[in-house]
């Protein structure tokens, strides 16, 4: 066998494995698309509801979170003067 019958083969092959690859992959997106579009359209996550007991806990949190930035912001001030 000649060298450029060897290197056109190599390329053949080259070419069909790479193409096969590419099929396969294309393949696999468009089914995993649609599988996921079968599930979303017969088994629909549950929607909570958006209901909120107790104001209290949110509003603390917030105190103290605002009391924090103050102090990080007055400590900042502090130490660095103009």
């Amino acid at each position: 066998m000649q060298d450029s019958q060897l290197l056109n083969e190599g390329l053949a092959l080259m070419g069909l494995g790479m193409g096969f690859v590419f099929v396969f992959l294309t393949v696999l997106v468009g089914v995993t698309t649609l599988m996921s579009k079968t599930i979303g359209r017969f088994f629909p996550e549950p929607v909570a509801p958006a209901v909120r007991d107790s104001r209290a806990p949110a509003a603390r949190q917030d105190d103290d979170l605002t009391v924090v930035i103050s102090a990080a912001v007055h400590r900042y001030r502090q130490r660095h003067k103009r």
